[in-house]
């Protein structure tokens, strides 16, 4: 009990330590002497629903999209500060947080996926470009990615995380219009191994789902490669069109829109 509690006391000790030389803000609004607020944390505690009718390069028209994305925030306020911490500001710290938010859009996602392959889900990262992940130090979806995996398996759905698409080169998307960021991306995202994705069906995760060209040029390597897309999953997503919030799970073929007024 005694070693427990001096145990205890230096821990606390250390960590104020830490406070004193590195100090500590939340990631949201910049609070001191905490890594993630009570308060902005409740900005990733919301419903897991689809936002993909709010992104422009997903909208095949007549409410239908290339595919079902799913998210647990929206890119805005203490989010979107916080993101941009964790991604460009070395916030490993807020990786737990973010974990748990996106675990949740994989059990969720669980109960809507109809599992057509032998194997596993395959859950796929988005990829950034090489420049990116040296500057980084890493790639920070791959940790969203390893979270969907275990919301997955916590469903009882098998699942593995797959880092099976490649960037090669452009320019930063950041601040880029939807028509910038695709003309960017093309040509420039492919399937490492074609034969590990063929007859598979696959989960992409990004952190933010903004005009959805990513999404589309990793569906199109994804598709060409012999994979079968069924869906996204992503941290948090820009704000759709008043009255597009939808709840269904879908494949490509079957998109079913869902206005926030109707049942079913």
């Amino acid at each position: 009990m005694i070693a427990a509690r001096a145990a205890a006391v230096t821990v606390a000790a250390w960590h104020d330590l830490v406070g004193l030389v590195v100090p500590v803000a939340c990631g949201g609004c910049g609070r001191p002497d905490v890594a993630w607020c009570p308060r902005c944390a409740e900005a990733l505690t919301g419903p897991v629903v689809r936002r993909d009718h709010g992104a422009g390069r997903l909208d095949l028209l007549e409410g239908r999209t290339l595919l079902p994305v799913w998210a647990p925030a929206a890119y805005a306020g203490p989010v979107r500060h916080a993101v941009s911490a964790w991604k460009d500001a070395g916030r490993a710290d807020l990786d737990r947080p973010f974990g748990a938010a996106v675990r949740r859009v994989g059990d969720v996602v669980a109960g809507h996926l109809v599992h057509g392959s032998s194997g596993p889900v395959l859950v796929v990262p988005v990829p950034s470009t090489g420049r990116a992940r040296r500057r980084r130090g890493r790639a920070p979806v791959d940790v969203l990615a390893a979270a969907v995996v275990a919301g997955l398996r916590d469903a009882g759905v098998p699942a593995a995380r797959a880092r099976v698409l490649r960037r090669t080169g452009g320019p930063d998307l950041a601040g880029l219009t939807a028509r910038a960021r695709s003309a960017a991306l093309v040509g420039r995202v492919r399937v490492r191994r074609g034969a590990a994705v063929r007859g598979r069906d696959v989960l992409l995760v990004d952190d933010v789902l903004t005009t959805g060209a990513t999404l589309v040029a990793c569906h199109r390597a994804l598709v060409a490669a012999g994979a079968r897309v069924r869906g996204a999953a992503a941290l948090a997503a820009t704000a759709p069109p008043a009255g597009a919030v939808t709840d269904g799970f879908v494949r490509p073929d079957q998109r079913v829109v869902r206005t926030s007024g109707e049942e079913g």
